[in-house]
């Protein structure tokens, strides 16, 4: 039943699709009810896939003992596959006791068992009503898990690994033929798992049951023939065009090399190599930052890139130079982004997708993208330090072509992208001080005329102190069924920035949809001659449609002498908007009032030294409290990881634009500064005037929850 809500979504969504994507749109509507005719039900004679004779799967990796692989990697890897064979682990936040037997259609959040036999295009896998939470539902099917227990085969050569992968693969292929049930409502989850297989085969190629399991199995082989069949059929285009386009054609590039046992194989893998070489170009800016302006779809994007161009060069048949140019820019720029501590900036959405699971969940996957870049591309002096995983190591004895000269890399550690609008104000790397670490958001709103992925973040900041958050992003936690979760998550008041009239800096239109978008210019930038950042400076337009209209800009300067984080907030307008200023901590910092002004705290968190502080002083022309856990409304909520979230405790000033432009001054100075009397500084006992407190105490952070 379409629902007024569902129409609302479907009017949002057709605005922001052009008359050709329109056009595409209809002829796989068209396609979709064609297909019905081809739908094969759960039990039903799928009858038997054409194939070539010689089904070889000739691109196998060395002997484990030869790939010098990390030994303690290797052991945490065997350790979760043990435990995968007892059914215990973690999927996107949820504890899992059933992975040695799954049902591949229930969800675990919600109890809900999604539709497995009906047909996939007429499953509305948005709903959590009719499919529980599909990203759980989903995750489990990309048998991720699978290609660990795997790997634990290829480190050890011990058959029960292997075994259990066949039988959780007989076992899926048998209840998901053809368009039947949920997993056949997404090309991005389709091209997952075709990643998954190849690599499977791969990691099992020493395994006596492999033929069996692979290369004489008509239930193997019509999956891999379906699989490519849906992705040739139905890609993501125009306003979709983002991380799932690059997925839907890495997947259908890796199988249709690694397996071309199919008539249209070699047609498949060129079409693949072709859509993702444009694609590679348009999601990419030419900085090297992926265009979602997403963090963690950067580095999932890489993943899969790197995976594609390996396969390819296995095959014989290398994808074009801007490839491997794009995929050289990307990891530069993860090398540039990254803190002292190797931790990743936290913008945008995140839901912890991976393109190929082998190693176990502890391990950096920034690591292994920098240890395979190295291979490829060698490493400038300012890279960061960096350990191999497992995956890179053997990803790595896959690469086929000498290291890739990229004669016009940076021959210092960039501060700036500016087509990204990303922009980093640090320590210098020589000091030996806890580094400061500040990411500043001065981008386009996100990709696509849905910025799917994107925050309403603009002029939002990060800061770090020696790795330890100071002020977070505060992540994503989910994407479907928890509306009011999802909204705040991405909102404006979640992130570190200014809030005007109660309500977003860019409008949304639904969960991955941004009808109306804030444009973000930076005015200036200041460098010194090692070409790190001093001050920033930028504005954005998000709040031009108030009556009247303002403008919000933002000046953010680092002293590093000093150690002094500046932050000035300009709201530019003729009369008075509901004004709100927030900062986000990280869990591990405690916070108290300062001195007898309510607008100056000291903040404090553990460090493997024992214990480092700050004051913070913030616009004593705002009413500040302090909120932790709020529920009414949500406020104070930080998210580790996809479908985790905790308290966390978050400062809000509370005021008014006024008819002249408004100038708030907040100023973070770490403890090691060099002593400055600030002009508010008081002298009496710390906590005679807290700020106003909601939900929760002003001491220490409460543990995960």
């Amino acid at each position: 039943m379409t629902t007024a809500a569902d129409l609302r979504w479907y009017v949002h969504r057709a605005s922001r699709m052009s008359p050709a994507e329109t056009a595409v749109r209809v002829r796989d509507s068209v396609r979709q009810q064609v297909w019905r005719t081809r739908q094969v039900r759960p039990g039903a004679d799928a009858g038997r896939v054409e194939t070539r004779s010689d089904r070889r799967f000739t691109t196998v990796l060395a002997p484990a003992a030869g790939l010098a692989l990390p030994p303690e990697r290797c052991a945490a890897v065997i350790a979760e596959a043990d435990r995968l064979l007892t059914g215990r682990s973690e999927v996107l936040g949820a504890r899992r006791d059933d992975l040695d037997d799954p049902d591949w259609f229930h969800d675990p959040i919600t109890g809900r068992r999604a539709p497995s036999e009906r047909y996939a295009f007429g499953i509305r896998f948005r709903s959590e009503a009719e499919t529980g939470n599909v990203k759980q539902v989903w995750e489990v099917s990309r048998h991720q898990h699978l290609t660990v227990l795997a790997t634990a085969f290829y480190l050890t050569g011990d058959a029960r690994y292997a075994q259990a992968v066949a039988t959780q693969l007989r076992s899926w292929w048998r209840r998901n033929p053809f368009l039947s049930g949920v997993h056949w409502t997404s090309g991005i989850e389709i091209a997952l798992r075709l990643v998954a297989w190849v690599w499977i085969r791969r990691l099992l190629d020493g395994w006596d049951g492999v033929h069996a399991l692979f290369d004489d199995n008509d239930d193997a082989l019509r999956q891999l023939a379906w699989h490519q069949q849906y992705l040739a059929a139905f890609r993501s285009v125009g306003s979709s065009a983002n991380n799932h386009v690059i997925a839907e054609a890495a997947g259908q590039l890796v199988a249709s090399c690694a397996m071309p046992w199919f008539a249209r194989s070699a047609q498949w893998r060129t079409d693949a190599a072709e859509l993702l070489t444009r694609s590679a170009d348009a999601n990419t800016f030419a900085s090297g930052v992926n265009r979602e302006l997403a963090t963690d779809y950067h580095l999932f994007v890489a993943e899969l890139l790197l995976l594609a161009a390996v396969e390819s060069d296995c095959r014989g048949l290398p994808l074009a130079d801007s490839v491997w140019n794009a995929i050289g820019r990307m990891i530069d720029v993860a090398a540039a982004v990254l803190d002292a501590s190797g931790g990743a900036p936290r913008q945008g959405d995140a839901d912890d997708g991976r393109a190929l699971v082998v190693d176990d969940r502890a391990a950096s996957r920034w690591d292994g993208l920098l240890d395979i870049g190295a291979r490829l591309f060698g490493a400038p002096p300012w890279w960061p330090e960096h350990t191999s995983t497992v995956g890179s190591r053997l990803l790595g004895s896959l690469a086929t072509r000498p290291p890739v000269a990229r004669p016009e890399r940076a021959a210092l550690r960039p501060a700036r992208f500016p087509d990204a609008g990303l922009a980093l104000l640090r320590t210098r790397p020589d000091d030996p001080r806890p580094e400061l670490w500040c990411r500043a958001d001065g981008g386009p709103h996100g990709f696509l005329s849905t910025a799917a992925h994107g925050h309403a973040d603009a002029l939002s900041i990060e800061v770090r102190h020696g790795g330890v958050e100071i002020f977070v992003d505060p992540g994503t936690y989910c994407y479907h069924g928890e509306a009011a979760w999802r909204q705040y998550f991405r909102s404006t008041l979640a992130h570190n920035t200014v809030e005007l009239a109660g309500r977003d800096q860019s409008r949304s239109g639904g969960p991955f949809m941004w009808v109306r978008h804030a444009q973000t210019q930076v005015l200036e930038v200041v460098v010194d001659g090692d070409g790190e950042i001093e001050s920033w400076t930028a504005q954005h337009d998000g709040y031009a449609d108030l009556s009247p209209p303002a403008i919000h800009r933002r000046t953010v300067r680092l002293d590093r002498d000093a150690r002094r984080l500046e932050i000035v907030d300009e709201i530019d307008t003729t009369g008075a908007h509901a004004l709100q200023l927030a900062f986000h901590l990280g869990c591990d910092v405690s916070v108290r009032p300062a001195t007898t002004d309510a607008s100056v705290f000291a903040l404090a968190w553990p460090t493997a030294a024992g214990c480092a502080t700050a004051t913070l002083v913030l616009a004593d022309a705002l009413e500040w409290r302090v909120v932790r856990g709020g529920l009414d409304p949500v406020l104070g909520w930080y998210s580790p990881s996809f479908g985790v979230k905790q308290p966390t405790t978050t400062l809000v000033g509370t005021g008014t634009s006024v008819e002249t432009a408004r100038r708030l001054h907040t100023e973070l100075a770490f403890e090691d500064a060099e002593a400055r009397p600030h002009a508010r500084e008081a002298s009496g006992a710390a906590s005679t005037v807290p700020g106003r407190v909601e939900e929760g105490e002003l001491a220490s952070p409460t543990p995960e929850s």
